[in-house]
């Protein structure tokens, strides 16, 4: 299916039109995974798994708002708070914490794919669905979650 113009960004992996919106949600999605990270810190076991998950968001919320600036965009701000799925008490809820914001992650990169051609953008929405499909996959099999990788990360299924 061919994609609108203004879906499309130039070949220098800035976007435009439809992707510019792609880009702030996954911004929006990454300032929600940020901000988990910090509410489970203190209910999981795992520190150095949280606090490589978090890193990893930070810079690609970083990086995010740097590509939106280079092309005027106003970065989304990050909310004063997230609501997670349900309650985070204990560890289990701190996993389903952090499985949740790594597929809301994986959903808000591959809009991005879906709304741009540029290949550079391509390839940082790609990489980004994967890291965040990995870390989830990882989170489901510390808390025994099954299946613990999904076939399709990103799509509506999961």
């Amino acid at each position: 299916m061919t994609q609108p113009s203004s879906a499309i960004a130039p070949a220098s992996g800035k976007p435009t039109g439809d992707a510019v919106q792609a880009v702030q949600d996954a911004l929006a999605a990454e300032h929600a995974a940020v901000w988990t990270h910090g509410l489970v810190s203190a209910f999981v076991e795992e520190a150095q798994q949280v606090a490589e998950g978090a890193n990893a968001h930070r810079a690609r919320r970083d990086a995010t708002e740097r590509l939106l600036r280079d092309v005027s965009a106003q970065p989304v701000p990050p909310a004063p708070a997230y609501l997670p799925p349900a309650p985070v008490t204990d560890a289990p809820s701190s996993i389903a914490a952090l499985v949740a914001v790594e597929v809301d992650a994986c959903v808000a990169w591959r809009g991005v794919l879906e709304r741009t051609e540029d290949p550079d953008l391509r390839r940082t929405a790609l990489d980004a669905l994967t890291a965040s499909a990995v870390r989830a996959t990882r989170w489901r099999k510390t808390g025994g979650l099954l299946p613990a990788a999904l076939v399709l990360p990103g799509t509506a299924v999961g």
